[in-house]
């Protein structure tokens, strides 16, 4: 009989066809069951808006910041909260969930802010741990403090974005820092506390990048060796720049199988060690103008696995 995928599957931290670390995998093992990621929006801005290193965002934000799937600011944490682990014990049955701080910057407000939203994050009912996203460029001392002493109380992950190692690429959508400020950022939360996982942003399909520049991305930050890597897909939002910029004929989104093709390969460049978060992007449909095969989260997923399984890959394969 001839063997499945799973039983010839060389990757080893899996338990079934997948050839990478995926997060579920990686929950599971630690927590001893199912997590359920919940996300909330406490409210905050970013320096790419207000005017301190830009206005506006970057070219591809949406008004939410990344947090259109968060319920309103306008409810309580806790509210929000309740919500949504409702919505998942209706998908799921679990009672563990980390708190994910994703929509803007969250680290970007008074610290005593700050502290009073990450004690009431880490402590909602059944969270087993929190997740913080935020910039590399905006962790100053007293922030860095704040979350050496929160990693103590919980099981800490803090989410930088950096979308590209290609300064030319960052000015062209308007991030706001260059990859030197990345690494200056990522090492210092590195030394603040051992106990903090990190975890990176990469974006596939930004304006004038080639299938080379995508790869020497995941290169480069392979060697950094992050705890965490989320892969996603640059989408179009409505009433954004980059949504201008479509409407106008300057900008093509990334097929389906230039997508996929670019991440299996990315896969082969990264630490086996590296948990990966995520491996696609997918708008809110409603808001969403390109590419539509977005929305078939599961035919991407599939055609990055089917990737790897015909060309022999795995995660971290081709590391040298």
């Amino acid at each position: 009989m001839k063997k499945t995928q799973r039983e010839t599957n060389p990757f080893p931290y899996t338990d079934s066809n997948k050839r990478y670390y995926t997060y579920d995998y990686f929950l599971r093992h630690t927590y001893g069951g199912k997590v359920a990621k919940i996300t909330l929006d406490a409210g905050m801005t970013c320096p790419n808006i207000d005017g301190t290193c830009g206005v506006g965002g970057c070219i591809y934000c949406s008004a939410r910041g990344s947090g259109d799937f968060a319920e309103s600011p306008l409810l309580p944490i806790d509210r929000q909260y309740a919500i949504q682990c409702e919505r998942m014990r209706k998908k799921w049955d679990t009672l563990r969930f980390i708190p994910y701080l994703q929509a803007h910057t969250n680290t970007y407000a008074p610290i005593e802010r700050l502290r009073r939203i990450y004690d009431e994050a880490r402590s909602l009912p059944g969270a087993v741990g929190m997740s913080i996203a935020t910039r590399a460029d905006v962790l100053s001392p007293e922030v860095l403090s704040l979350l050496a002493e929160c990693a103590e109380q919980t099981d800490l992950t803090v989410e930088l974005g950096l979308q590209t190692i290609h300064d030319q690429t960052a000015e062209l959508i308007r991030r706001g820092h260059d990859f030197k400020t990345f690494c200056k950022g990522y090492y210092a939360l590195r030394d603040a506390s051992p106990s903090i996982r990190i975890g990176i942003h990469l974006i596939n399909g930004l304006p004038g990048e080639d299938r080379d520049m995508m790869l020497e991305s995941a290169r480069t930050v392979g060697e950094l060796m992050p705890d965490e890597l989320k892969i996603h897909l640059l989408y179009v939002l409505k009433d954004t720049e980059l949504a201008r910029l479509y409407l106008a004929g300057a900008y093509t989104p990334l097929s389906l199988d230039a997508f996929a093709t670019t991440v299996a390969e990315q896969l082969t460049y990264l630490p086996q060690s590296t948990v990966i978060g995520r491996l696609t992007g997918d708008g809110a449909p409603d808001e969403l103008l390109a590419p539509l095969w977005s929305l078939k989260k599961l035919v991407v997923l599939n055609t990055i696995d089917r990737c790897l399984y015909e060309r022999g890959w795995y995660q971290g394969c081709n590391r040298t």
